[in-house]
């Protein structure tokens, strides 16, 4: 008898082979049996859902920004909603370890866009190793791995300044990140349209490439240019990716602005001729066109330097102004991607001045016209009243672009969703969803058992989970039933915290933290930590399953298995 007999049910195994039917037994937080459909007597529970569900390894999620929700909203319902049960943190340089007082108290400024920033929350930790523990104690729903933000790197060793590192402070670097990865961390990443992290050189990055190469990590990078420099921006990635032996994970990897409109499979070939090249790449992107950050993002980084408090300072200064309006209105701003901004594609998703609520939902070009003041003047304004804490919407993007793109063989899925403001991006309660329904039900994009693939296999080989991403004996059970004829987002633009249709259960380490729709409130998840000396990424402490079998025999039900 074990914990749970999900009973005659189609399984997609997340490998991208076809749906087979079995049995499938859950009995300590693991997968214990994959049998022929009928063949198991019982369990403790038994799911007979099997004429309109499905069974998959649970979601991951490549680019996640729930590195304070995961603990100011344990039940984390956005996303388990989705049929996520792994997300992976730190990203775009920007995070909460390793940190010092210092970095702590301009980083919670900084992305306060991003995560908020709670007044009365506790920050104590200060290594990784420290957070992820945290982590662990608190009980978080889904399990989480954790980058290295190279932008705080930055920060505690470098600080705010618009200045290459001296070799020192790159030795300095590159040894935070040692320990940092040595704690656990599964790579490093880096938001190279944010300050500071994108005052860093390119030989600065390789340095520390060098040492996530030697722990077999991968390095994440938000590029430089998602705008008129894309090309040259992976250009500058994948090579870095050839000079150092690191594997690379593309995160958002968009061709956004009317610049690249139809240019991805030029992008795409890059990557094909590098991997041919015997390069380790792989990319995740969210199914929609829009983007979101923060409204300061925009400002050119010379703007930035120095710090939140520099920057407010700018913008009451008339020449800077003048310089700012240069660059965003008529030189390019190289915080937006070295294009002008357009401000009509910027709609407020969020304001922590709660004076500012009226402007949620609307355009920087409607408020402006509302007030019949130049935009650049609604821009420092709300920057100014919100203390840069204002979250945005900017709608740049091209859908050929992102079908394309979606159908790479490396390919994975990222929702990139900030969790905090009114009307946050839609992805934030809608991308898994809208993966399964839009666009592989309704517009064919990619079949049912690669969808899958692309969002649990595929992620789980890149993060070296050798006992999560697919349904195997032995395997975690991190596991999400829906049903194939119904599943689909219902989160808008107008209305984007609407939970979606056709996911009714989510396991996490073999405990159900969604049942029947509903939230249970248990918190199975757990820190993912990397073991450089076994090749892997694991949550100590877990039950030991079977060892990871790269290429299974494949399970043989042939005399009964029903095929759709």
């Amino acid at each position: 008898m074990g914990d749970l007999l999900i009973r005659d049910i189609d399984v997609i195994d997340g490998t991208g082979g076809e749906r087979f039917r079995a049995d499938v037994v859950v009995e300590g937080g693991r997968i214990a049996e994959i049998a022929a459909p009928g063949t198991v007597a019982g369990a403790d529970r038994i799911l007979d859902e099997g004429e309109n569900l499905v069974l998959a390894p649970g979601f991951i999620d490549m680019h996640a920004h729930s590195d304070l929700h995961l603990l100011t909203d344990p039940g984390h319902f956005p996303k388990l909603s989705q049929g996520i049960t792994t997300e992976v943190i730190g990203q775009d340089g920007l995070s909460y370890a390793p940190i010092d007082e210092a970095a702590l108290a301009i980083v919670r400024r900084q992305i306060a866009g991003w995560n908020g920033n709670p007044a009365d929350f506790d920050f104590s930790w200060r290594t990784v190793a420290q957070y992820l523990d945290r982590l662990d104690a608190a009980g978080i729903t889904p399990n989480a791995a954790y980058l290295v933000p190279q932008g705080t790197l930055r920060l505690m060793v470098v600080g705010t300044e618009k200045r290459a590192a001296t070799p020192a402070e790159i030795q300095h670097m590159r040894l935070i990140l040692r320990q940092a990865l040595a704690e656990g961390a599964v790579g490093m990443s880096s938001g190279l349209t944010y300050t500071p992290g994108m005052y860093a050189d390119t030989s600065e990055l390789a340095a520390l490439c060098e040492v996530v190469a030697e722990f077999g990590g991968f390095y994440a990078p938000h590029t430089r240019s998602y705008g008129a420099g894309a090309l040259d921006a992976y250009a500058e990635m994948i090579d870095l990716s050839r000079r150092t032996g690191c594997a690379l994970h593309l995160t958002h990897a968009t061709m956004n602005f009317g610049e690249n409109r139809g240019r991805a499979p030029e992008f795409l070939a890059m990557i094909d001729a590098a991997l041919a090249d015997g390069c380790d790449i792989s990319l995740d992107t969210y199914p929609y066109l829009p983007g979101s950050t923060t409204l300061s993002a925009l400002l050119p980084s010379w703007a930035m330097s120095g710090g939140p408090d520099a920057a407010l300072a700018r913008l009451a200064d008339p020449e800077a102004r003048a310089r700012i309006i240069q660059d965003v209105n008529i030189n390019g701003s190289d915080g937006c991607h070295g294009v002008t901004v357009e401000w009509e594609t910027i709609q407020i998703s969020g304001v922590a001045n709660r004076e500012l609520a009226e402007f949620v939902g609307r355009t920087i070009a409607e408020i402006a016209a509302e007030q019949s003041r130049p935009p650049v003047e609604v821009f420092f304004d709300l920057l100014t009243r919100d203390q840069l804490a204002t979250t945005i919407l900017q709608h740049v993007g091209h859908e050929e672009n992102v079908r394309a793109i979606m159908r790479h063989p490396r390919h994975m899925g990222g929702s990139d969703a900030l969790l905090v403001g009114d009307r946050p991006h839609p992805r934030a309660w809608g991308t898994f969803p809208r993966y399964l329904g839009h666009y592989t039900r309704e517009l064919g994009v990619l079949t049912l058992e690669d969808c899958v693939h692309h969002l649990t296999g595929r992620p789980a080989q890149r993060l070296r989970l050798r006992d999560r991403g697919l349904i195997r004996p032995g395997y975690a059970a991190d596991l999400v039933l829906f049903d194939p004829a119904t599943v689909i987002d219902t989160a808008t633009f107008d209305q984007p915290k609407q939970q979606a249709h056709g996911i009714p259960y989510v396991l996490v380490n073999g405990e159900f933290a969604l049942d029947a729709g509903k939230p249970t409130g248990i918190r199975a998840g757990r820190a993912l930590r990397m073991d450089a000396a076994l090749g892997e990424t694991r949550a100590p402490g877990l039950a030991a399953g079977r060892r990871y079998c790269p290429s299974p025999p494949e399970r043989r039900f042939d005399d009964r298995r029903r095929r759709h």
